[in-house]
Order: C-alpha cells, then structure tokens, then sequence
C-alpha cells in the first residue's frame, strides 16, 4: 500500500461523505512521495472550525502523519460541499525542495 492509499484508509475512520487524496509531490520533490492533498466531506466537521476540522484530521491520521513532510487539508461539512463543489487549485511550490 502506498503513502496515498494509507492516508485514504486512515481517513475513511472520520466516515467521510467525500474523500479524496491527491499525491502532490511532482510539484514540490524530486522523486520523493512527501507532499499530499486531501479533500474531505464529513458531517463530524458541523459547528467546527477549521483549525478544530484539522485537528480531527491529524488525531485520526496519528503517527502517519511523521511519514510525509506536507498535507494541504481542505475540509467542509456535507452543505458546504454541496455550495461549493470542489477544493481550491493547489498554489505551485515557493521552493524548499525536500
């Protein structure tokens, strides 16, 4: 299993409506599988804000998350999702290639 199927599997614990892990390392490493994107859709996330949504996310992730150097989180409650339909376009990298 690779770093992406493991973060869709640690993820799928928050029972999301709508997952999906993108591997964004090209755009930041070279040859190495450090950089991720998660989109995350899930009812827990109601009445949390978003420092309190990642939070969740990286209690459920745990000791994965020593695993990999980034993780863009982009995360929204079921009618959030349903208004707004897609995350934000990752920005390209400022440097600092690990």
């Amino acid at each position: 299993m690779n770093m992406q199927q493991r973060i869709e599997a640690a993820l799928a614990g928050l029972q999301p409506q709508h997952v999906e892990v993108l591997n964004e390392s090209h755009m930041h490493s070279r040859g190495q599988e450090t950089h991720y994107k998660a989109v995350l859709v899930c009812e827990q996330f109601q009445g949390l804000n978003a420092v309190k949504r990642h939070q969740k996310v990286y209690a459920t992730l745990g000791g994965l998350m020593q695993e990999f150097h980034a993780l863009a989180l982009h995360t929204y409650t079921p009618e959030e999702w349903a208004v707004i339909g897609q995350a934000p376009a990752s920005p390209t990298c400022a440097g600092g290639h690990a």
